[in-house]
This record gives C-alpha cells, sequence and structure tokens, in this order.
C-alpha cells in the first residue's frame, strides 16, 4: 500500500510539473508570437488565461492518463511500430489516410449510424473553424487592420507580418468577418441533430448522464448562441445590450475552456493515440497469432497476448498457472468451459452433504 501510495504522489507531481511546463511554453508562445505583447488585445485577457489554465490541466490529465500501465505500453508500443526503420515510409503514408477516415471524414463514426456523423460533423468542424480563428486572435497572433492609404483595404498580420490584404464589401471580406458567424451555425445544427437523436434512442435515453452527455452539448450551444447574438446585436440592433452579451459570451467561453481538461471533451486529445492501434494490429499480424494450450487452436496475436502478460505483471495480477504456463495462454472460449466446470464441481460438491443428511 505505501509503494502504491509513494507510486501515485509520484504521478501527481511528475503530472504537475508536465502541466506546468506546457503552460509555460503556451505563455511564451503568447509573448514572442504577439511581438512581446505589442498586438495582444488587453480586452482578450480572460480568455487567454483561461485558455492557459486549460493547457495546464489537458497536460496534468494526459501525464497521469499516460502513467496508466495499459496506456503507458500501448503508447510506448505504438511509436515503437511507427518509428520502425523498416516501415517507417509506409507508416508515414498510412497516417496520412488514417488522419483522413478517422479524424477529418470520421468514417467510424458514419459505420454506426449517419445521423450520428452528421451530428458529429457539424460540431467537429464548426469548432476547428471557430478555435482557428479564436486562439491565434486571443494570443495576439492574429490581427486585422485598415490599410495605412486606403480605407476600403483590410490587411491580415500574422505573427507581425503582412501576409495579405482584401477589399471591404467583397465575398473574402464577408467570408472572413463571419466565419465565426459560420461556425456557429454548423456547431448549432450539430448540438440539435444530436439532441434529436438521442430524444429517439430509448438506449442513449436510458444510459446517459448530464455531466457527460448534456452539459457538453448545452455549453457548445451557449457559445454559438451567444455569439450569434453578439453579431445581431451589433448589426441589426445598433448594439442593444452589447456588453451584457459579450460578459455573457466570455462567460460561457472560460468555462468551457476550464470544463476542457475535466470533461468529456478530453477524448478530442484522446482520440489521436488509438491511431497507433491499426500499427498495433498490423504488427501483431506479422508476428503471428498465439495458441491456446489446451485446443491448441489460435486466438489472438502473440504481440497481444505477450504485452497483456507484462501488464498484468506491472498491477500485481498474478494469473500464472504453473511453471511457464499462464492463464492469458488459454483461449477465451476453453476459459468458458473451465468456468463452467468449476462452477459444476463447486455445486455438486456443495450438494452433496446434503444428501448425506437426508440418509
Amino acid at each position: 500500500m505505501r509503494e502504491s501510495a509513494e507510486s501515485s504522489r509520484v504521478d501527481v507531481v511528475r503530472a504537475t510539473l508536465v502541466g506546468m511546463f506546457a503552460a509555460m511554453l503556451l505563455l511564451i508562445a503568447i509573448y514572442i508570437g504577439s511581438r512581446g505583447l505589442k498586438d495582444f488585445d488587453t480586452a482578450l485577457v480572460p480568455y487567454a488565461s483561461a485558455s492557459v489554465f486549460a493547457t495546464f490541466g489537458i497536460a496534468y490529465r494526459y501525464s497521469m492518463w499516460l502513467r496508466r500501465p495499459p496506456t503507458r505500453l500501448y503508447w510506448h508500443r505504438g511509436w515503437q511500430l511507427f518509428l520502425s526503420p523498416r516501415h517507417l515510409p509506409g507508416n508515414l503514408v498510412r497516417l496520412l489516410r488514417l488522419m483522413w477516415d478517422n479524424v477529418l471524414a470520421q468514417k467510424f463514426i458514419e459505420r454506426r449510424s449517419p445521423l450520428r456523423w452528421a451530428a458529429h460533423a457539424g460540431i467537429f468542424w464548426g469548432c476547428i473553424l471557430a478555435a482557428a480563428v479564436t486562439f491565434p486572435l486571443s494570443f495576439g497572433w492574429v490581427r486585422f487592420e485598415n490599410a495605412r492609404d486606403s480605407q476600403k483595404m483590410y490587411e491580415a498580420y500574422l505573427f507581425g507580418i503582412r501576409v495579405g490584404e482584401f477589399p471591404l464589401g467583397t465575398i473574402r471580406a464577408e467570408l472572413t468577418f463571419n466565419i465565426l458567424v459560420i461556425s456557429a451555425f454548423l456547431v448549432i445544427g450539430g448540438v440539435f441533430l444530436a439532441l434529436w437523436r438521442r430524444a429517439r434512442d430509448r438506449g442513449a435515453l436510458a444510459v446517459q448522464q448530464f455531466s457527460s452527455d448534456l452539459l457538453p452539448l448545452i455549453l457548445l450551444f451557449a457559445i454559438s448562441a451567444t455569439g450569434l447574438l453578439l453579431t445581431v446585436s451589433a448589426r441589426f440592433l445598433h448594439g442593444f445590450h452589447y456588453g451584457f452579451l459579450a460578459q455573457f459570451h466570455a462567460v460561457t467561453v472560460i468555462f468551457t475552456l476550464l470544463f476542457l481538461p475535466f470533461g468529456k471533451f478530453f477524448h478530442i486529445f484522446q482520440r489521436p493515440a488509438q491511431l497507433s492501434l491499426e500499427y498495433y494490429r498490423r504488427a501483431g499480424a506479422e508476428l503471428g497469432p498465439a495458441t491456446c494450450i489446451r485446443c491448441g487452436q489460435t486466438f489472438a496475436s502473440k504481440l497481444h497476448v505477450e504485452d497483456l502478460k507484462s501488464v498484468e505483471a506491472q498491477l500485481g495480477i498474478q494469473y500464472e498457472i504453473g511453471p511457464g504456463v499462464h492463464y492469458q495462454d488459454v483461449c477465451p472460449q476453453c476459459r468458458r468451459r473451465n468456468f463452467a466446470l468449476i462452477q459444476d464441481r463447486l455445486l455438486q460438491s456443495a450438494r452433496r452433504p446434503e444428501a448425506r443428511t437426508e440418509h
């Protein structure tokens, strides 16, 4: 118990240091990217501060997640297989395909349900568009301003470097200035589709929880809705209640950023790590399957079985059933048979004393 408690404290300290290091890197990036805070808008300090805290929380939780023996083993094994010199060129090409299928196109969700995929796609691309704009603006990395020689031209700056210009009143200008409006509509559409699917799915209704299933959707809707209300107030209502709406919008964004490391949104950062499973399966197929010591049938890859033994040893689980023989060397079908036989023997032994008492 003492060793376990000491190991847990070491993990917490290590994760805290990792989180502080990640937050410090972001602060340095904000300072350098905004040219010593010259391009940093002080009105966006709350957003930047929440982003720094979220970075700390994400790095902390990710570090704690990687400290789990199964996760740590798959993490290191994934990198080991991916960086194998013999397979690296093919792995790089395969990574692009995996990124497209699993992250951008999200085909694994489409196979489950087209409606689920449509909801995820709207939320995913809406959030990607919003993040691509709001984070650089909040950190002072990107800014827009009128050209010095013409009030009809707008200039875009990245890290203080002029990267382009565009005239006002054009389609390009409208798309640039309304990209957050577009992202808000995408997110709201995805949220409504997700809620509609959940309302019609009795299985989802039976197991859903407010904190993990409904609260993320509510937060996304609140951010998008308040952002749209800001646009409506500024463009059509002459700034009616703009100050209140701006503060309300800021509260929803900051709360979501603070919630990011600790709620369901954390799977956004876990999902890319699961891409390594494809390389793991390929490596397992190359090494060949394991053979059951009881029936002689193949059932899983040798790589997976040996790694499973290693993880169980780290967790203190003793599954050895003899010299050089491990319970994981038995296939699942034989395990079920053994379990049924043991239950039958226990039942028979429990009935024997009763029969003797009757006689």
